[in-house]
């Protein structure tokens, strides 16, 4: 699988490449404002998407851009609290209030304000994309367990029915083939909750970024602020919880010959470090795997755009190649959802093994 995720992007990078050596004089002649044709950017249009923003983009036919406005709200140090629509920006092309969104440089799709000739960015608490994103999975997430919850009181000993006979397998497959293997008999049934929220979120979330259309599209599980907080979760949960032994064995290794640990201590600075890495790892990988896909499908589109610049029908011909590539990577990425948050899991189930494993 990650053979042919870098082959496609090697292929979307030559392709890319393609509309270098074309020209269209026309365009270099025409109007500046009225009839210049915009050359199509895969580079931006795949970072646009795959970005967080202040509006929820459903489509766009010729200048016309169809999205819903959501909230803006900054704390500026010059002008205190503000709070508004996104749609005051009219997508991106005008300031409201001495706030803008940057269009290039460091703070790109960014809120910014001018402050002595330079972009600063105010302190940003808006409701982006990503934000609303993240509340609507949590709520269907509340739901659907709140609703197996009371399932399981009202049929107490009866065969589950409903959502509840969808949701028992795979609450099932969490603590018999992930938790109860990594963490042992006595132990897991305390990092249950945790397991199967951060199984179930991911997945949500891996699924709804799939869907183009409101409430999909967003790309929670591609943001890594997002996978930061998740890895952060599993990182505090194992450091409390690390027994003596755990301890032991990074800063006193057992079985480890004394001069790789005293006086220079070699093997317990390769053990601290691997306390750091574990979570940082879980963070990269999540992120790193969601983006790849998302870019992969993107880039197949872009090709469409790519190929028409030159030819018309060239473009047409290209889009036939990559819907029905667009179509095999959206069911590869089915399969991948589920095994993100599988191997997210598996190893946050991991970690707590080792932390809480008894000296034998």
């Amino acid at each position: 699988m990650k053979n042919i995720h870098r082959f496609l992007l090697i292929f979307f990078f030559i392709a890319s490449a393609v509309p270098a050596f074309a020209s269209d004089e026309h365009d270099q002649h025409a109007h500046h404002d009225t009839h210049k044709k915009e050359k199509f950017e895969p580079g931006n249009f795949i970072m646009d998407h795959i970005a967080d923003a202040y509006d929820w983009h459903i489509l766009s036919y010729k200048d016309k851009h169809i999205s819903v406005p959501l909230p803006v709200i900054v704390i500026s140090e010059q002008s205190g609290f503000h709070m508004f629509m996104s749609s005051k920006f009219h997508h991106g092309h005008d300031a409201y209030k001495g706030f803008y969104i940057a269009q290039e440089g460091e703070f790109r799709g960014k809120v910014v304000e001018k402050i002595n000739g330079h972009e600063v960015r105010p302190f940003d608490i808006s409701m982006t994309k990503n934000v609303v994103a993240l509340l609507i999975s949590m709520i269907i997430l509340l739901w659907v367990f709140i609703s197996v919850a009371k399932a399981y009181t009202k049929r107490k000993g009866q065969a589950p029915k409903g959502m509840q006979s969808l949701m028992e397998p795979l609450i099932l497959f969490v603590r018999d083939e992930i938790a109860k293997p990594a963490i042992g008999e006595k132990k897991y049934e305390k990092y249950m909750p945790f397991l199967l929220t951060i199984f179930f979120f991911i997945w949500l979330n891996n699924l709804m970024g799939l869907v183009p259309l409101i409430p999909g599209g967003a790309n929670v599980t591609g943001n890594i602020t997002i996978t930061m907080v998740l890895a952060l979760f599993t990182f505090i949960i194992t450091t409390v919880n690390g027994n003596k032994n755990y301890w032991v064995h990074i800063f006193n290794t057992p079985g480890v010959p004394w001069w790789l640990k005293f006086p220079v201590p070699l093997m317990p600075l390769v053990e601290l470090m691997g306390v750091f890495t574990k979570p940082f790892v879980l963070m990269v990988r999540l992120f790193a795997n969601i983006t790849a896909g998302h870019m992969i499908v993107l880039a197949f589109v872009s090709l469409i755009f790519i190929f028409g610049q030159i030819s018309p029908m060239l473009g047409y011909g290209t889009s036939v190649i990559s819907v029905l590539f667009v179509i095999f990577m959206d069911m590869l990425e089915l399969l991948v959802a589920l095994i993100q948050a599988y191997v997210f899991t598996l190893l946050s189930a991991l970690y707590f093994g080792m932390a809480t494993e008894e000296h034998h």
